[in-house]
């Protein structure tokens, strides 16, 4: 098979705090301890190059892998959740129906968020570019978000931007695919 192995993880759970920015929330206890299992498990092996979002969970998640590797963590802002500043924080519920709009919606800024397209363009372009520019022989490992993986998803699949790709509840959930001929990947499974 051709090509380097990628996964791709997204953060577990966060400290949910109304009074900070999203981007700033770090990863609970919980979260936490879900990211070093998973680091000390053999799907990290092999992983030679390390990225992740910027976003404080993002690092965090990223962090125990880093640790154990040796490795320095890639912060690339492309790799970044799709931009939901104009909302801020959101009660669960609330969310939950703008996160369903925003992939019914992909060419729309539902309540001032990105778009899905641009935001699965970003992201597309950002896990190409981080394969092209890295001649490394081990596996990427990108730590990042769920409805971003979800739109990856939807380009490695061919398939229209749907929420159905997204993560599973709960988060701290990762998926695989191979650089050069990018198959589509497997489903999602939980750290």
């Amino acid at each position: 098979m051709s090509g380097r192995r990628l996964i791709f993880l997204t953060h577990a759970e966060v400290v949910i705090d109304p009074a900070v920015p999203v981007p700033k929330w770090g990863l609970s206890d919980i979260g936490r301890a879900r990211h070093a299992a998973f680091a000390d498990s053999a799907e990290v092996a092999h992983v030679t190059t390390l990225a992740s979002s910027p976003e404080t969970k993002a690092r965090e998640g990223a962090a125990p892998v880093a640790d154990r590797l040796a490795l320095p963590i890639r912060a690339i802002s492309a790799l970044g959740e799709n931009d939901r500043s104009a909302t801020g924080y959101l009660p669960p519920d609330e969310f939950e129906r703008t996160a369903d709009a925003f992939f019914e919606n992909p060419d729309t800024a539902v309540r001032g968020w990105e778009r899905a397209r641009a935001a699965q363009a970003r992201v597309v372009a950002a896990v190409t570019t981080l394969a092209e520019l890295d001649d490394a022989a081990g596996d990427i490992l990108i730590l990042a978000h769920g409805a971003v993986g979800a739109l990856l998803r939807c380009h490695l699949k061919g398939c229209e931007i749907t929420r159905a790709e997204d993560q599973p509840p709960g988060g701290g959930a990762w998926f695989e695919t191979r650089t050069g001929g990018w198959p589509a990947p497997g489903d999602w499974s939980r750290i």
